[in-house]
């Protein structure tokens, strides 16, 4: 059990820091993966990053919206110049992950594809439907309990049919 719990938790800078001198020192990537229990490609890219950036390349990023000449940049830059995902991700400041993405968006429906601004949180209408203050009319009450009493017979149609089919 506390295993798990070693391998869920965040690595703090300080923590990334002491598995570069610990790497430095000539420790294996498995013995670090299995002690601290860090992902092996993330510490793979923070070697990488650690030896390209020194220090500053352990700090952990962040989150910042890209605009689509971004995006569109990086693609053409992965596509022409046949870098590396974790060379663009050094090249750009942008997550390895992020840059999947986009290829992905681009090479299924072309540049045009990385224009689109992803919308964020939760769509229209997810909530709790809102009760309606008006009351509703005579007819209008009617036809919610005609709906529900068909909702009911077919509901009760459906288990007369399991328990037939169950009796043969």
């Amino acid at each position: 059990m506390e295993s798990n719990k070693k391998k869920r938790r965040k690595h703090s800078y300080y923590d990334r820091l002491r598995y570069m001198h610990m790497l430095e020192e000539g420790y294996s990537f498995n013995y670090i993966k299995k002690h601290y229990g860090i992902n092996d490609d993330l510490l793979k890219t923070l070697w990488d990053r650690y030896q390209h950036l020194g220090p500053a390349g352990l700090e952990k990023k962040k989150k910042n919206q890209s605009d689509s000449q971004l995006r569109k940049s990086v693609v053409l830059d992965i596509e022409n110049n046949h870098l590396t995902l974790f060379q663009a991700s050094l090249k750009y400041d942008v997550s390895t992950s992020a840059i999947q993405i986009w290829l992905k968006l681009a090479r299924k429906n072309g540049l045009s594809a990385l224009d689109v601004q992803k919308k964020r949180g939760r769509p229209k209408g997810m909530g709790r439907p809102r009760k309606n203050s008006s009351p509703l009319t005579e007819v209008e009450k009617l036809r919610k309990e005609n709906q529900e009493l068909k909702t009911q017979i077919a509901l009760l149609k459906k288990v007369r049919a399991l328990v037939e089919e169950r009796n043969a």
